[in-house]
């Protein structure tokens, strides 16, 4: 049977090429919308961090109805650390979108996702978005969008697929560079006749992939996917084959159905072969599971997920501070939220670490990890985080790295600096061309050479830089490099800081803190220039005499503090040191807190 009245499709596309945009204006134009009713910009990203940073960490379903077929729309990231999400999700679907900016062309992440679409054998509509932008470049990015095509091998059915231009803000489409779109029509139009329909058998037995998991707090874990065949109604028993323990089994019974009619899930009493169902009842049910009929369990091969490149330490609070801003603090509540976060997010890894305090917590990128720590402290979870560290494989008999393609645009004036830095860091340069008024640069990079570099480059490109970077696979190690410069100056004692302490302290290097900010020993409060540590009391009283002198009046002038934000924390420690992150605060601390007992560590460390 073929489902002449359906259609699913992904959108897929590199970080801000304004794939959530474009899919506010289908919403708008496929009648998702009631008369009068308020609309959101970038309805899709729900998430309050998604909101805050303006990126899709989610991949999710939302639909609309054109000449009488729906069209079940996944709206997935663009940022590379989330590429297991768009990976899973290209099983639920029969064609894709591929967005390309206007102005920047493909991106690293655009042939990662057209590289995993093609894979799938999925249809291709070619998207140019943004075609309003003053630096458009309409004629190169087509060229360049075919040479991607080529470069991954498209077969001449993928070299052909359609090309359409659009201004996803506008809400418009055209078949013609030359001529501005009134609306999405084209891009409707071009969805129902190139993206194939779902084809399967109604009648046989029901077999659905279980792509993503949601979760409520009222019906508990709620699987989502589409149905290959057979048909789901409500109350039915199933089977669900593990996906991670192979030939196990175990029943349910489907206790609500619901299918995605615009932003809204609508309870249904039943759903067949094609149609991307959300449901719940199956307690334990996790992505990569196959619900089937019980007379027959039959399970479907789930996609390969790429492994994680990236391991941090998740520890329990252990400094002075611990408990005062947190809910959940032990171990167990940890453990529990790290392991339930690898039932929704298949490139985490989750396992127990070498005390039984810690976890080890392996993920695909410094963003993927932070985003988790992000969201624990917004649940009221407390812990402590150790510096990353790169995974390493043995490859024949030889230890491989993971390396990153880095993809630089830059102003011209800044491209020096920025190939002085990547070069230190043992970065290999690929390729290097002027796109407009920017100079663009490609480079291999091992990943572990990037910790700390970001605010290095915001820096030397005066925030005007834009990077981006993709797993490269695995190449012998490059060798050892220094990707710190500086050292910390650390609280030598407990208590508040002061005005006095403070200024005569901020000699020595930039401060974290300001005036009152509660302090213990072993807390990092600066940074050294030089590479080493310094303890001192921040907290230092001026001693009260009955002698007035000329400058005991004056105002002690403090220069304002740096506060840092999560990312650029995990960036700036270094392997002896934690962050401590509790709902409140984001504090810097070294390992052992005791300045008798860190410096006897550091001694034995330089004898060994």
């Amino acid at each position: 049977m073929v489902r002449e009245d359906l259609r699913n499709i992904a959108i897929i596309a590199h970080v801000d090429h304004g794939k959530t945009t474009l899919v506010d204006g289908m919403l708008k134009q496929g009648g998702a919308y009631h008369e009068n009713q308020a609309v959101v910009e970038r309805v899709m990203d729900s998430g309050a961090i998604e909101k805050e940073r303006g990126i899709t960490i989610l991949a999710k379903n939302t639909s609309v109805y054109y000449n009488g077929v729906k069209i079940n729309i996944v709206d997935t990231p663009g940022h590379a650390d989330f590429g297991g999400e768009v990976e899973r999700i290209l099983k639920m679907v029969n064609g894709v979108i591929l967005l390309v900016d206007a102005a920047e062309g493909p991106m690293p992440q655009t042939r990662f996702v057209l590289q995993r679409a093609m894979e799938l054998n999925h249809r291709i509509i070619v998207v140019v978005n943004k075609v309003d932008r003053p630096d458009a470049r309409i004629n190169e990015v087509i060229d360049e969008t075919l040479e991607l095509l080529m470069d991954l091998n498209a077969t001449d059915e993928q070299l052909d697929s359609p090309m359409l231009f659009c201004c996803g803000r506008s809400g418009t489409a055209s078949l013609d560079p030359e001529t501005p779109g009134e609306d999405l029509r084209p891009l409707f139009d071009t969805i129902l006749e190139y993206i194939p329909s779902p084809e399967g058998e109604v009648d046989e037995p029901l077999q659905l992939l279980v792509s993503s998991i949601d979760y409520n707090d009222y019906v508990g874990r709620i699987g989502i996917g589409r149905i290959e065949r057979g048909s789901l109604r409500v109350n039915q028993d199933v089977t669900i084959c593990n996906y991670h323990n192979p030939g196990e089994t175990r029943r349910a019974r489907i206790a609500a159905l619901y299918q995605i009619s615009g932003l809204d899930r609508v309870a249904v009493d039943s759903a067949k072969m094609g149609d991307i169902v959300c449901f719940s009842g199956a307690a334990d049910i996790g992505i990569g599971d196959t619900i089937c009929a019980t007379d027959r369990p039959e399970p479907l091969e789930f996609v390969k997920v790429s492994e994680p490149t990236m391991e941090m330490t998740f520890s329990v609070n252990d400094s002075p501070f611990a408990g005062k801003e947190g809910k959940f603090v032990t171990s167990r509540q940890i453990r529990d939220r790290l392991f339930k976060e690898t039932l929704k997010d298949v490139s985490l890894r989750v396992s127990d670490g070498e005390t039984t305090d810690s976890f080890k917590v392996a993920g695909r990128g410094e963003m993927h990890l932070s985003i988790l720590i992000e969201t624990m402290r917004r649940e009221n979870y407390e812990l402590c985080c150790s510096m990353p560290h790169v995974l390493y494989k043995e490859i024949d008999g030889k230890l491989c790295e993971p390396m990153e393609k880095v993809s630089i645009d830059v102003p011209d004036d800044a491209v020096g600096s920025v190939m002085q830095k990547l070069g230190a860091r043992k970065g290999e340069l690929i390729e290097m061309a002027k796109v407009g008024s920017r100079t663009r640069i490609e480079y291999s990079i091992p990943s572990r050479c990037l910790f700390g570099y970001r605010s290095e480059f915001m820096t030397d490109t005066k925030g005007e830089g834009v990077i981006n970077t993709l797993f490269d696979g695995y190449q012998p190690y490059k060798g050892d490099v220094t990707t710190r410069f500086t050292g910390s100056l650390i609280a030598s004692e407990d208590g508040e800081a002061t005005s006095y302490g403070l200024f005569n302290a901020q000699d020595r290097g930039a401060m974290f803190i300001g005036v009152q900010t509660p302090v213990y020993e072993g807390m990092i409060v600066g940074e050294c220039p030089k590479q080493e540590d310094i303890a001192l009391n921040v907290c230092k009283k001026k001693h009260l005499t009955s002698i007035r002198s000329k400058g005991a009046d004056e105002a002690l002038i403090l220069t304002p503090p740096k506060v840092m934000s999560l990312e650029q924390a995990i960036e700036y420690i270094g392997d002896d040191e934690l962050i401590e992150v509790t709902p409140k605060s984001i504090r810097l601390r070294k390992k052992i807190l005791n300045t008798e007992l860190r410096l006897k560590a550091e001694a034995k460390l330089k004898k060994s």
